[in-house]
């Protein structure tokens, strides 16, 4: 039997979420069974990614959150033969879920965060919500949504990319030595994320690692008081902020320790890719990060504990044996991590939700 699904996504922005859309779409498009359509906003790298890829996108001026063009793209794909929406991002699930109500077909709903919900909407109403860790699905009980809806369905990455990344020299480019030992973080500036707690940690270590470097990748709201508090913390030396760079799996392949501070996460890809390139990772025990981290394939810490967080990146640093074993368990957890493992549970989840021609 054959699926065809139709995905909706902002791609309004280019983070973990929007990656694992691509990632999904492109392992469901080496299935026989399976066709698809990816509706997304025109000229977003979530739709040059897929046509990249060899997937079908429909592209829409998706200019506000929630754009009605999206609803007449979204039923004009289900008209050529879409038997399912799948909604990647809050907007997507409003407007896939109108789109839903008109055609009378099953929406499927991806959460990606362990926030709870403002308001259930058609959360509370999709035929399945696809919880990306149990820590999520947790939240989503929590707020009501029915557990014979929820599924969980780890985020998953590509082994063979992560692998292949080439590092980006981020010694030489920032004009550090060769010696230096890079702390990496790739999140978004953003207060779930809890940079505060590492810089904190940070400052605990500056004087007691002085070649330590935290670099950190990513843009967002909190930037400004990001460097201030470097500065006032004395790490102006220390902390380097790169911004969005297009492929941040090139900083951590670059990484001595990969550094994830989050006092809320749903899952933490990032952290997926450091396993895969053999970085060992300290990082906060927040949402679904124990659900990678928890048999020792990393170093857990409480949320917002800058103290355990430092104390965790200078064990790492300074022992190298601790630093192989975290690196050796770390490389047999992440196969269980993978974008094709997803892309097969999440076709399970579309034929347990619809009948199928």
């Amino acid at each position: 039997m054959s699926v065809r699904v139709v995905h909706v996504a902002s791609g309004r922005e280019w983070r973990g979420g929007q990656r694992q859309v691509w990632l999904l779409a492109r392992e469901l498009a080496r299935m026989e069974e399976i066709g698809q359509t990816v509706v997304t906003g025109a000229g977003s790298e979530l739709a040059r990614r897929l046509t990249e890829s060899g997937v079908h996108v429909c592209p829409v001026r998706w200019t506000a959150g929630l754009d009605p063009r999206v609803v007449i793209a979204a039923l004009g794909a289900l008209r050529t033969g879409g038997v399912l929406l799948h909604a990647h991002d809050a907007h997507a699930v409003t407007l896939a879920g109108i789109a839903a109500r008109i055609a009378g077909r099953p929406l499927v709903a991806t959460r990606r965060v362990d926030f709870p919900l403002r308001r259930r909407g058609f959360w509370g109403r999709a035929d399945r919500v696809i919880a990306i860790s149990g820590a999520v699905a947790e939240v989503l009980r929590a707020d009501g949504i029915p557990p014979a809806r929820i599924t969980v369905v780890a985020s998953g990455i590509s082994l063979d990319d992560a692998r292949a990344a080439v590092p980006l020299g981020i010694r030489a480019r920032l004009g550090l030595p060769a010696s230096a030992t890079i702390a990496a973080n790739v999140a978004a500036l953003v207060g779930h994320k809890d940079h505060a707690t590492m810089l904190r940690a940070g400052a605990m270590l500056r004087d007691a690692l002085p070649e330590l470097h935290w670099v950190i990748a990513g843009e967002g709201p909190l930037r400004a008081e990001i460097e201030r508090q470097r500065q006032e913390s004395g790490l102006a030396g220390r902390v380097h902020l790169l911004g969005h760079i297009p492929e941040p799996v090139r900083l951590i392949a670059d990484a001595d320790v990969y550094v994830m501070s989050s006092n809320q996460e749903g899952l933490g890809t990032s952290v997926l890719d450091a396993m895969a390139l053999g970085i060992p990772v300290a990082s906060t025990a927040a949402g679904g990060l124990p659900e990678i981290l928890s048999d020792g394939s990393g170093l857990l810490v409480p949320t917002g504990d800058s103290a355990a967080l430092a104390d965790a990146v200078r064990r790492i640093v300074t022992n190298r044996a601790l630093g192989a074993t975290l690196i050796g368990r770390a490389s047999i957890a992440v196969q269980r991590f993978t974008a094709r493992r997803m892309a097969d549970d999440m076709v399970t989840v579309y034929r347990s939700c619809a009948s199928f021609p």
